[in-house]
């Protein structure tokens, strides 16, 4: 597990791969098809990971027998405040402990960037997201955002930092 570039290759892969999952989920869905694909190149070109870069951010890239296998990010929205977003594995990787190794990661960042607390957004089809959050002590609570895709807010406090 490393920091990476958003703009880096392994990155890049990622996040096409994560964003075209949750799209045809949602439209598989919502409107019983899968994401267009002009739509979705506009979308991923659209969301280009800003704050997901230093000094306020970062994303993490997992690797499994040195290929990436998955991403958490992480950026401030507040002092002592940090949000995730992009918490994916690739989905021939799941179930075998990488989300939870991300997760643990992407908090031990947010300390590191002065967050007390984590917060982030999921919706109801992505089931093993909503799970993993409530196994590593995400609690449930009311919207902390606008988002017309979220459906489920989670918030975490973080423990004080060991030196």
């Amino acid at each position: 597990m490393a920091p990476e570039p958003v703009g880096s290759g392994a990155a890049v892969a990622l996040w096409r791969a994560y964003y075209t999952e949750v799209s045809d989920r949602w439209y598989e869905v919502h409107e019983g098809r899968h994401t267009d694909a002009a739509e979705l190149e506009r979308a991923i070109a659209e969301d280009t990971g800003a704050g997901l870069s230093p000094p306020a951010g970062v994303l993490l890239v997992a690797r499994h027998g040195g290929e990436p296998a998955g991403t958490a990010g992480v950026r401030l929205v507040a002092p002592g405040t940090a949000e995730l977003t992009r918490v994916f594995v690739l989905p021939a990787l799941r179930g075998k402990g990488g989300g939870s190794v991300l997760l643990t990661a992407a908090e031990e960042a947010a300390q590191g960037l002065g967050a007390t607390h984590v917060r982030l957004d999921t919706r109801n089809d992505l089931v093993e997201a909503r799970a993993l959050y409530a196994r590593h002590g995400y609690v449930e609570g009311p919207p902390h955002n606008s988002d017309v895709y979220a459906e489920h807010w989670f918030r975490k406090n973080l423990p004080p930092r060991t030196a």
